[in-house]
């Protein structure tokens, strides 16, 4: 599925009007929902392109579209409440951004809304979709797979500092793609000889205390892993390395992505 077609999916497939309701009253404005794992303060470029991908198709919010837009500001476990209330608004189709966990939580809602999801994580894996061919259900979109690369970057790491022996990896827990990128590392780090630590952190409190083991066990550099929550705590996350020292490689969006047909 190209991009054009998931936004036609978004925009043009919203709800299909009796002919009859077309000649007796105009049609009432179509709303798509926007459920995002991250928060407006730092994804206000997305929601920018968002909104650019439906003027491409002569979709303008406020003119002739409306968005209601619910942002769980990386507390995931809001999901589920966000995308039901989408559902009771009835929206006619919900964009499900900011994480695997946005598209995760709209299905477990509804099976009739369509929704279009962006993922980081293998979808068919995390049970998003049936087959990336195939996705089935009320749920198709786009997958970056960066979850994949985790054993990429670590090798990166390891061409930056050749001496490196024991490697940090800060995951969020409650993130669909922690497990899999966890293992994928691991593996890797086994292959190269390097020793792998495993840091949590689901909130910001956890930030301080997970450096402070770094630095209490000497790890040699630390990979940031694939989680919005992440992502959006960049800054924090980025200070507290350079205040301790630590080499630290982090996630970064990808231009190539995979869409789901």
């Amino acid at each position: 599925m190209k991009r054009r077609e998931v936004v036609a999916l978004l925009v043009g497939g919203f709800v299909e009007w009796p002919l009859a309701t077309h000649a007796q009253q105009p049609l009432a404005m179509p709303v798509v929902g926007f459920l995002s794992g991250r928060s407006p303060r730092e994804a206000g470029y997305a929601v920018a392109a968002f909104r650019q991908g439906l003027g491409e198709t002569g979709y303008v919010e406020g003119n002739n579209v409306k968005i209601e837009y619910r942002w769980a500001d990386g507390q995931y476990d809001r999901l589920p409440a966000l995308a039901a209330e989408l559902v009771g608004r009835g929206v006619n189709v919900i964009a499900a951004t900011g994480g695997s966990v946005a598209g995760l939580a709209a299905k477990s809602v509804t099976a009739t809304i369509p929704v279009v999801f962006t993922s980081g994580s293998d979808p068919v894996q995390i049970g998003l979709v049936d087959s990336l061919n195939r996705p089935g259900g009320n749920v198709t979109g786009v997958s970056f797979l960066f979850a994949d690369l985790g054993a990429k970057r670590l090798d990166l790491l390891r061409e930056l500092l050749p001496r490196a022996a024991v490697i940090g990896l800060l995951v969020n827990p409650t993130y669909p793609s922690a497990l899999p990128e966890t293992r994928d590392v691991q593996a890797s780090a086994q292959a190269l000889g390097l020793e792998v630590s495993i840091l949590n952190a689901s909130t910001e409190s956890d930030f301080e205390p997970t450096f402070a083991a770094i630095v209490a066990q000497k790890m040699d550099a630390l990979l940031v892993g694939d989680d919005p929550f992440l992502q959006s705590r960049r800054d924090q996350l980025v200070r507290l390395a350079a205040r301790h020292a630590v080499p630290t490689l982090y996630t970064m969006y990808a231009i190539s992505s995979w869409w789901v047909a």
